[in-house]
């Protein structure tokens, strides 16, 4: 079997796992699905007592990547069954109160169009909650959620990254230098220079001046604000944004890796962290040009092979642990093996590692 087919496979058996274990319809109403918080699911988890927005909207991205890797018709059907999942558990439409939240929604749902699962107004109406959310206050930026006083890399990458693809595809080009704008903003006011890499965020006082920096190094942070380089520099924006992109790949190779292995950060939405980061590390190795783009790969690669070998067998398949470079343990009632956050986390790291083979895609 080729490498290719190897990726491919493994990224398969990540899918099937999910989908078997996870995968509940939404209140017994047809034609719904969501991916239960834990597992074993539970009661809580049956009726998706919690819901984790931005969960849903990494497991819609995962099938995505999963559709391009291996089109089927049932996992397109699967598909519109997630978004119509996603929109009736919401209750209230499409958004919600955080910006990172809704700016992840319109990435998976703009990438979910590509394979012929469109929502274009539910994507305007997001980009709409992220554009009216830049304010001047410390500097500029997007606010985390609405009426806080945090300003972060977690909401201002992926939104810049969904404005950068906005305008790729037709729109309009202020949203490119809205996108600009905002990953000059983080550069400027999160760039630890000691290391290269992007701190967590920033409070703003309530004259709009800086208060207080958070200065935490996640794979999060690397990895939205290299997805945003990425995106600008394809749309023609200049040496600096491939430069960008390069100095993140050096640093988190030095400091959020291990032996070429990205650095884990618990159960909880930080089971995703690293899995953002493998996403948009891929879509650096096919797109950078610049020699750096082939240590992308290599950690790519070298952290799907670790949480592929350091894998639990459960029921349906592999069960992933939260620091791919440790042996996965079975789930008992905290565990973090049993988040779906978990598990969608190693899942992107094996579709990003199958994608490297295959050639790019959004």
């Amino acid at each position: 079997m080729t490498r290719a087919k190897i990726l491919a496979a493994r990224a398969g058996a990540a899918e099937r796992a999910v989908r078997s274990r996870h995968l509940r319809g939404v209140w017994g109403l047809p034609g719904t699905a969501l991916g239960a918080a834990r597992w074993p699911v539970d009661w809580r988890g049956r009726v998706h007592l919690r819901f984790g927005y931005w969960w849903q909207a990494h497991l819609l991205d995962c099938l995505v990547d999963a559709q391009l890797r291996a089109p089927d018709e049932g996992r397109q059907r699967l598909l519109r069954r997630l978004v119509r999942g996603i929109r009736v558990r919401n209750l209230t439409g499409w958004t919600n109160e955080y910006y990172d939240d809704m700016a992840w929604l319109g990435l998976a749902l703009h990438r979910a169009a590509g394979v012929g699962v469109g929502r274009p107004a539910a994507v305007a109406t997001i980009a709409d909650r992220l554009r009216g959310a830049w304010t001047d206050d410390a500097g500029g930026g997007i606010w985390w959620k609405r009426h806080d006083d945090f300003k972060n890399v977690p909401a201002n990458g992926p939104a810049a990254i969904l404005l950068a693809r906005l305008a790729a595809h037709g729109g309009d080009a202020a949203d490119l230098d809205r996108a600009r704008s905002t990953v000059d903003w983080i550069e400027e006011h999160l760039l630890d220079p000691d290391t290269g890499l992007l701190w967590d965020g920033l409070h703003v006082g309530p004259d709009g001046s800086i208060r207080e920096v958070e200065k935490n190094l996640y794979t999060y942070c690397q990895g939205v604000v290299l997805g945003a380089c990425v995106e600008i520099a394809r749309a023609g924006g200049g040496a600096v944004w491939s430069d960008r992109a390069a100095r993140i790949i050096t640093a988190v190779d030095a400091h959020l890796a291990v032996d070429g292995v990205l650095r884990g950060h618990g159960g909880g939405d930080g089971g995703l962290f690293s899995g953002i980061l493998a996403r948009y590390l891929a879509q650096a190795a096919l797109r950078l040009d610049r020699p750096e783009a082939a240590r992308a790969a290599e950690l790519v690669l070298s952290s799907a092979h670790a949480a592929w070998a350091n894998r639990t067998a459960v029921v349906a398949g592999p069960l992933f642990g939260p620091d791919w470079a440790e042996p996965a343990a079975r789930p008992d009632a905290t565990a973090p093996e049993g988040d779906l956050s978990v598990q969608l986390g190693a899942w992107m790291a094996l579709e990003a590692a199958a994608l490297l083979e295959r050639g790019p895609a959004r």
